[in-house]
């Protein structure tokens, strides 16, 4: 990604990363500094620097990251590869992947996260913090809720509606309406159980008017 915007002859200055799991921290990557965990946070954004969200394994741990950026004053900015039409409404704090193709009057909202591959059809609308693994497939006019997980190569037929943190496994197919925090897989997808409510809704901006986002 950093190396596709240089590429595209992007200003944007990229100064280094921040990796809360020391075991994860090589002093450098891609030629730049990485300066720790969330105990820089605070000097960071004291200097003006602003975040770009790469975490996608995880909707909770990405909305937890984000949401503490903003509590303490800080500022997500989106992280496009170039190839990317950004003709349509996508929301701040968003990481989006080569190849993928978001059509006419999609909407995506804040801290929104779309692997290589994935495609999002047309008039559909992906709320906040919503995570898409490589190849997702979604058809037209589909509405999906906050914080919701959809997995690599999964399918999601037009018009329906996708409830707030609901998980669908790899390669299912959506076929029907899933409830709120339901855990659905399978050909054609079926809820195997319903998630803890850990989150209400996913934009990571409320966070600043009060506490920890953390757990």
């Amino acid at each position: 990604m950093i190396e596709a915007i240089r590429a595209a002859g992007s200003a944007d200055d990229f100064i280094g990363f921040l990796d809360s799991n020391h075991a994860n921290m090589p002093p450098r990557f891609l030629g730049l500094p990485v300066f720790g965990g969330f105990e820089r946070l605070d000097g960071l954004i004291a200097d003006g620097c602003v975040f770009a969200n790469t975490i996608t394994g995880s909707t909770a741990s990405r909305y937890e990251t984000s949401a503490e950026i903003y509590r303490r004053g800080g500022r997500l900015v989106s992280f496009v590869h170039p190839s990317v039409n950004a003709g349509v409404a996508i929301g701040e704090g968003a990481y989006i992947q080569e190849g993928v193709i978001l059509q006419a009057g999609v909407s995506l909202g804040v801290n929104c996260a779309i692997n290589a591959g994935g495609i999002v059809s047309h008039e559909t609308t992906l709320g906040h913090s919503v995570f898409c693994a490589p190849g997702v497939r979604i058809a037209g006019e589909v509405k999906i809720g906050d914080g919701v997980f959809v997995g690599v190569g999964a399918a999601i037929v037009p018009r329906l509606t996708i409830g707030k943190w609901v998980t669908i496994g790899a390669g299912a197919v959506v076929i029907h309406d899933v409830p709120d925090f339901a855990v659905v897989a399978g050909n054609p997808a079926r809820v195997l159980r319903y998630a803890e409510a850990a989150h209400g809704d996913g934009d990571v901006r409320a966070a600043a008017r009060g506490g920890s986002a953390l757990r």
